[in-house]
């Protein structure tokens, strides 16, 4: 805990504060209970706000039984990414080695670790290099649950006004999932100050709405009561008090100056005392600081100087930067301590308007001289690059060479410590010396993607323009697409990389080098990548994809560009078979980590292709690594691909376990807007169960502006939209959107026939309605190409279509075949759908028995993939045809939402709540609510029954990855 004093010790630090101090014993009682609370104290300079934060913390404070994490912000921090953290958890003493084996970094607290360390490339540091923000913030979360089971846990911030933005980030990420934790944060910061990260301040009040104590200016009563506590034994005449009050404006930390000048003047609080009072004029602090440092010799001036520069410093450091002896340094801290203005304890000014004050007499160019002198002292004794640039950011103007090393080094450790504001600053003033130079801009552009994605993209593009060798030309052009793609602007980039490509083929010549071909692959692999997400760019990549020869897939590039040559052929109509070959080339790789850009469109081909297992296990390495390193939108993109793959094939109650768990952590991130397939792959699987209603919200739900451009969401969102109409009992909205998913994928070039099957929902719709003429039509459309797919279910698909859209024996000899091909295929709800159609079919043409069977194995099908809408639909078929069969009821396991599915089926694979929280990205609290409404749903009472009472519920849910740490 900060050891931060009050200006007078012997003084009552609390006059007039007792409405306060009851407020935060009252915040304090809710936490303890439970009810996370957020507290900022605010306040003009010197109003007593560290005071009233020291109290609380005292032993005998409100805070008292609570472990308290006190830290203050210096505005010399303020661009340095989590300073305001390590400030807060310094006295835990987890960076040392044998901090890092402490049990409060148990699971994944330790991706905490980067933001605590000096050094977070540190080869001993196990959270080092974190491969996103996320990942750090999610470390510091659990760190904080771990604090929590311990005791109930205040996080005390002190001058927030300078807090650094990205600690205001995590303190925002930990009260979104603080529901149900013992958590108070009570942050104090200067009303008339300017913020160091005034958004992000901005974002913490308006997301969790806190208490707000305002601290105001001493009333002549307080005032009275101040002066009493500093000359004991006399009483204070009302001419004084008023003078006081008048000079000071009610300042605590004014008045108690103006006191102590006061005493050790040997005058009082009397008549004499308010003339003196009156002399001193405006400035008081400044003039009281001036005062003190008047009478002491030159040198003292000196020590507070160094003080206020470097801080609580080691002796030798403080002396050397004064150009004293170490003797001096103790000496002049020990008057300055006597004099009020150095803390007790601590060798820091009592406050900023002291530090202000002395600092302000050398001048603006006096004071930077002294703050390059301390840059090069803090680099000399080995200090980080972050904690040099810290002084020389205070610096104003370019600087010279060692100082934009520094620079450029601190970046680096702020993008090691997934700290990317903190990276562009430093990175920022790097540029005002070097601005044409391509690395700074590509640095720059990458810190910038997250917060200001269109100055990143042209900070890129200027990079790009200024690099002019051929082959630096197209590494810029690869991270200018892919972060092109990230802010939904692929089209530019794949216009850059296709330049850059043209040009380092004219450069390479027909014979190129190993790492030139390397280079070539990984640019156009980059390119497939880009090019494949709008429609207007797709059909040039398909293009493209003809003249390129596949690669063995011996280099992480080739595998990238194998993955999704795989993927490209399947949508552009190629026999499956080949697309399956590249996809399993491009996951052969013994040893070698393969990144999702590989894997997951080697798992779309693979289940395109009905290679069902295969796809799985490329989703499932996603998904374990990505929860390994914490990358959440990775694992929702996974998680959420997985339930469009499931659906297809039936297995609707695994696939909305995998929507709905996708949603649920998208719910907590403030980019969760931008998602598409998590809120498309719900509505989808709640059509299925015949919940229109919810099914629309979701769909309703969606933000992405002009979904219409995107390849593969759109058609995804379209398919979703016609099955909710056509279930909803609106064939004309459902034909409306089968229909323009027809339109928009021949616009595209997409021409796999199971990617997005508008074909066979329309023929099987139309033929249902008795239009057959048009039903047909949709058939004929999509059974050439399903006969050139070639897999069971895509043949399967091609039967039932042009079954449906044919009445009489014709149609039921093809829906037999439909029958026969979709049973060996994986697609279950089609298969289900296939024996409804044949059971209405034999029916009219009065085979009533068969018809019955037909119906009723359509039932059983349906209902065990969990296609409740389907089965009710076949059930009511078969009643009408004369046929017994109870309601379609849910089943216990039915009741049971999508998360709670996922929650239960990793708690009977014998997962903890804790092991589950961290493995889903939500809190205990949340696993705990759910895991209590399954064991209600399901008639259970303890975790050994859970496992018994799924499996008698029906197929066991599905198990995400358990966390490999």
């Amino acid at each position: 805990m900060s050891d931060r004093a009050s200006a007078v010790t012997s003084v009552p630090p609390l006059v007039g504060r007792a409405r306060q101090m009851e407020a935060l014993a009252r915040h304090a009682a809710a936490a303890r209970s439970g009810r996370p609370r957020l507290v900022l104290v605010d306040g003009p300079a010197g109003v007593g706000k560290t005071a009233l934060l020291r109290a609380a913390v005292a032993a005998d404070g409100p805070f008292a039984g609570m472990t308290v994490l006190y830290g203050g912000c210096r505005a010399v921090d303020a661009a340095t990414g989590y300073s305001a953290v390590r400030a807060l958890c310094g006295r835990l003493g987890l960076t040392s080695r044998k901090g890092r084996t402490s049990p409060l970094l148990d699971g994944g607290a330790r991706r905490a670790l980067p933001a605590l360390v000096t050094d977070p490339a540190d080869p001993d540091n196990p959270g080092a290099a974190p491969d996103n923000t996320f990942s750090v913030l999610q470390g510091l979360y659990w760190l904080a649950v771990n604090l929590m089971a311990e005791a109930p846990l205040v996080l005390v911030l002190d001058d927030a006004h300078w807090c650094d933005e990205r600690s205001l980030r995590w303190l925002d990420f930990l009260l979104r999932r603080a529901d149900g934790l013992p958590l108070l944060v009570v942050a104090a910061h200067r009303t008339e100050a300017g913020l160091a990260a005034p958004d992000a301040l901005a974002d913490l009040a308006a997301h969790h709405l806190p208490d707000p104590l305002r601290l105001g200016p001493l009333d002549a009563s307080e005032v009275a009561e101040l002066t009493a506590g500093l000359f004991p034994g006399r009483r204070p005449e009302p001419a004084f008090v008023g003078r006081l009050v008048s000079v000071t404006g009610g300042s605590p930390l004014e008045a108690v100056r103006l006191l102590r000048d006061l005493r050790s003047a040997g005058l009082g609080p009397d008549e004499e005392g308010a003339r003196r009072i009156a002399e001193a004029g405006g400035k008081v602090v400044a003039a009281s600081v001036h005062g003190v440092l008047a009478g002491q010799p030159g040198w003292v001036r000196e020590v507070l100087l160094a003080l206020a520069v470097l801080g609580d410093e080691d002796t030798a450091y403080l002396a050397a930067l004064a150009g004293l002896s170490a003797l001096h340094v103790e000496e002049g801290v020990e008057i300055l301590g006597q004099a009020g203005l150095v803390q007790a304890g601590r060798r820091e000014p009592v406050h900023d308007l002291v530090r202000a004050a002395v600092l302000d007499r050398l001048g603006a160019t006096g004071v930077a001289r002294l703050r390059l002198r301390a840059a090069r002292l803090l680099s000399d004794i080995g200090r980080s690059p972050e904690e040099t640039a810290a002084q020389l950011l205070a610096v104003p103007g370019p600087g010279d060479a060692w100082t934009t090393s520094v620079l450029r080094a601190a970046a680096t450790q702020a993008e090691q410590r997934g700290a990317p504001e903190a990276a562009a600053r430093y990175l920022e003033r790097v540029r005002e010396a070097d601005p044409d130079d391509p690395d700074v801009l590509t640095r720059l552009g990458k810190a910038l993607a997250e917060t200001d994605p269109k100055r990143s993209v042209g900070l890129l593009h200027e990079a790009h323009t200024l690099t002019t060798d051929v082959r630096a030309r197209t590494a810029t052009a690869v991270q200018l697409a892919l972060t092109c793609l990230s802010v939904q602007q692929s089209p530019d980039g794949a216009r850059v990389l296709t330049e850059a490509l043209d040009d380092l083929d004219a450069e390479l010549g027909t014979a190129p080098e190993p790492a030139d071909r390397e280079l070539r692959t990984l640019a156009e692999s980059a390119l497939l990548i880009v090019g494949a997400d709008e429609k207007s760019t797709l059909p040039d990549v398909l293009r493209r994809t003809a003249g390129i020869t596949p690669p063995p897939g011996d280099t992480p590039a080739q595998r990238q560009q194998l993955a999704m040559l795989g993927v490209l052929a399947a949508v552009d109509g190629h026999p499956a078979a080949e697309s399956v070959r590249r996809a399993r080339r491009a996951l052969r790789a013994p040893g070698v980590p393969l990144g999702p850009w590989s894997l997951l469109p080697a798992s779309l081909a693979l289940s395109l292709a009905d290679e069902n297992r295969a796809a799985d296990a490329a989703l499932e390495t996603v998904l374990r690594g990505s929860r390994d390193t914490a990358a959440v939108w990775t694992y929702v993109l996974a998680l959420s691909t997985r339930s469009l793959y499931r659906l297809e094939n039936g297995a609707v109650a695994d696939a909305l376990a995998d929507a709905q768990t996708s949603l649920e952590i998208l719910g907590q991130e403030r980019w969760g807007d931008s998602a598409v397939t998590p809120h498309t792959a719900y509505a989808a699987a709640l059509a299925e169960r015949g919940e229109v209603a919810r099914a629309e919200e979701s769909l309703t739900a969606i933000k992405r502006p002009r979904l219409d451009r995107f390849a593969w969401e759109y058609h995804w969102y379209l398919m979703a939209h016609g099955r909710v109409r056509a279930v909803g009992g609106d064939p004309e909205g459902a034909l409306e959107a089968f229909r323009a998913c027809g339109d928009s994928l021949d616009a595209a070039g997409l021409r796999n026939p199971v990617f997005a099957p508008w074909w066979l929902e329309a023929a099987c719709l139309l033929g249902g309605l008795g239009r057959t003429a048009e039903a047909r039509e949709a058939a004929a459309y999509g059974a050439p190409l399903a006969e050139l797919w070639g897999t069971p279910r895509a043949l399967g698909y091609a039967a039932l279509a042009r079954g449906a859209a044919t009445p009489g024996p014709a149609g039921v000899a093809l829906l037999r075949r439909a029958v026969a091909l979709l049973e060996s295929s994986p697609a279950r709800a089609h298969h289900a759908r296939a024996l409804l159609l044949l059971g209405r079919a034999t029916l009219a043409g009065g085979s009533v028995r068969e018809a019955r069977d037909h119906l009723r194995e359509a039932v059983g099908l349906a209902r065990r993939g969990g296609c409740v809408a389907l089965a009710r639909e076949a059930r009511q078929d078969l009643v009408d045809a004369g046929g017994r069969m109870r309601e379609i009821t849910a089943s216990p396991l039915d009741m049971l939402t999508g998360t709670e599915r996922t929650v239960a089926g990793l708690v009977a694979s014998g997962a903890g709540n804790r092991e589950v929280a961290e493995s889903l990205f939500v809190t205990v609290r949340t696993v705990e609510l759910h895991l209590t409404s399954v064991y209600r749903k399901l008639g259970v009472g303890r975790r050994a029954d859970l496992t018994e009472a799924l499996r008698a519920g029906g197929p066991p849910p599905p198990v995400p990855p358990r966390m490999s740490a």
